[in-house]
């Protein structure tokens, strides 16, 4: 492998392995996620998974399937990282009943962003392939502390992504039936939600800590979609070396590169 790619390689992984987005929250506020859990009204859990699956169906009809194709481009991380400032300082006003509304948006941005990434990695936004790997993304949540690197490490969870996802896509998208079978795509959907559930659970837990507020909702979704945006960068340059040298290859010096 090349030099420069293996530099590319090593990014990729310290971005891939970085702690989740509870740990990034936690360190932005000075916050325990914890704390937040604590005034959590205790239906809004499986509220939260429910807003979820809604908010990653919506965003996968809206976004992924209307983004231009054009390849080379670079990323617009910052247009698409004001666009969720202003609607997290807007669901911010009005705490956790503001979330049925506010993360539907944000999530369809946080997904055109991630296309827009794809894209500039030379991603084909046509090809069903790309389509999935674009909502892997958000199953892609980075590791606490506390999580076994063994089932969650980022080729870890492509496996398990893979055996649950892929067959179903590959059947929809052969019969053009992605943006048309809504019921068929939540399905689709439901592992990757359940793993995006809980990078939605510690924003909706920071949100809840009393007087956050707006201001402290726009500081959230920066550093939700700055999360996200990492995720795809690292995501999409480890498939454009796969497409270079082979999966094999690429995932081999993958787990032999050592990060900071």
């Amino acid at each position: 492998m090349d030099k420069s790619d293996i530099i590319a390689l090593t990014d990729a992984k310290a971005m891939l392995e970085h702690p989740g987005i509870a740990a990034k929250i936690t360190h932005a506020l000075g916050t325990p996620i914890e704390r937040g859990l604590e005034h959590m009204p205790i239906a809004w859990s499986n509220r939260i998974g429910e807003i979820t699956k809604n908010s990653l169906l919506k965003a996968a009809n809206a976004a992924i399937f209307t983004l231009g194709d054009a390849p080379k481009v670079p990323s617009s991380n910052w247009l698409h990282k004001a666009a969720v400032i202003m609607t997290g300082g807007a669901g911010g006003l009005f705490g956790l009943p503001g979330l049925a509304l506010e993360l539907p948006v944000s999530t369809t941005i946080i997904l055109r962003s991630i296309c827009d990434i794809a894209r500039s990695e030379s991603e084909n936004l046509r090809d069903s392939a790309t389509k999935l790997a674009c909502l892997e993304v958000f199953a892609l949540g980075g590791r606490s502390t506390h999580d076994d690197a063994a089932e969650s490490g980022y080729f870890a969870v492509r496996l398990a992504l893979a055996r649950s996802v892929s067959r179903s896509f590959n059947y929809l998208a052969g019969r053009g039936m992605i943006d048309e079978a809504a019921p068929a795509l939540l399905r689709l959907l439901a592992p990757i939600a359940k793993r995006f559930g809980i990078q939605v659970t510690g924003k909706v837990a920071a949100q809840a800590i009393p007087l956050i507020g707006a201001a402290g909702g726009a500081l959230i979704n920066l550093i939700f979609i700055d999360h996200f945006q990492a995720m795809a960068r690292g995501h999409f340059i480890v498939r454009r070396l796969e497409r270079k040298y082979g999966a094999d290859l690429v995932e081999s010096i993958y787990h032999n590169l050592k990060t900071g």
